[in-house]
């Protein structure tokens, strides 16, 4: 398969590093493959397009108290989907394990992964994860490291585990996702910042710093009928 010189360039820098996790990867699935494989088909399904970190971060932007990072959250995953499937998969244009070498593909049948389009790097999934828990961590501190980083190691686990990405996709998409939770942080502090200064002269401002859902409103209505 003919490749550009940037995904040429990583399957020769990264070979030893992708070769060894992978192969790790296959015989823990050849020990525990009953239990692993449709763990990480869930794993990743639950990743996927980084729903339920957009969901979250809605959910969140309801209530004026944790407005900032609700917005903080969406736009680091938007920020990383933009870094990640719109630039650079399509510049590098990195083939998946299972399309490059056979023993990967190998490896690939043998899970009963199933055949995913698109490229390889960075890993979508990945940078979502680490976009997602970057931003909680920078906005709410380091109590969210652990959880953060327990998160983001499952999903690079789960999608070199079923042969959809080189490790080395995974690494990178962690960096982007860092870098975009911690810009993401920046700009939603600047801006919230900014409706503070303006929320005496501004209604948009005012109404974006105070306005909440009356959810306890209509908790205490539904629990009188």
């Amino acid at each position: 398969m003919e490749m550009t010189a940037a995904a040429s360039w990583l399957m020769d820098a990264f070979s030893g590093f992708d070769l060894g996790i992978l192969s790790l990867m296959h015989t823990l699935a050849g020990h525990a493959g009953v239990l692993l494989t449709p763990l990480c088909k869930l794993i990743t399904l639950l990743g996927e397009k980084g729903i339920l970190f957009f969901l979250l971060a809605l959910a969140l932007m309801c209530f004026a108290r944790t407005r900032p990072l609700g917005v903080c959250i969406f736009g680091a995953v938007c920020c990383g989907a933009l870094i990640t499937n719109i630039i650079l998969k399509d510049w590098v244009a990195r083939p998946r394990p299972f399309e490059t070498l056979s023993v990967y593909r190998e490896w690939w049948q043998a899970i009963g992964s199933p055949a995913e389009d698109g490229f390889s790097f960075p890993s979508g999934h990945v940078t979502a994860a680490a976009a997602g828990t970057s931003a909680l961590f920078f906005m709410r501190g380091k109590r969210w490291l652990l959880p953060g980083a327990c998160v983001v190691l499952l999903m690079c686990l789960a999608r070199c585990y079923l042969m959809a990405h080189f490790p080395s996709d995974a690494a990178a998409a962690v960096i982007i996702g860092v870098f975009s939770g911690w810009a993401a942080c920046m700009i939603t502090k600047a801006m919230f910042t900014f409706f503070f200064k303006r929320r005496k002269k501004s209604r948009l401002c005012w109404q974006v710093l105070n306005f909440d859902l009356p959810l306890r409103s209509f908790l205490r209505y539904k629990g009188k009928h």
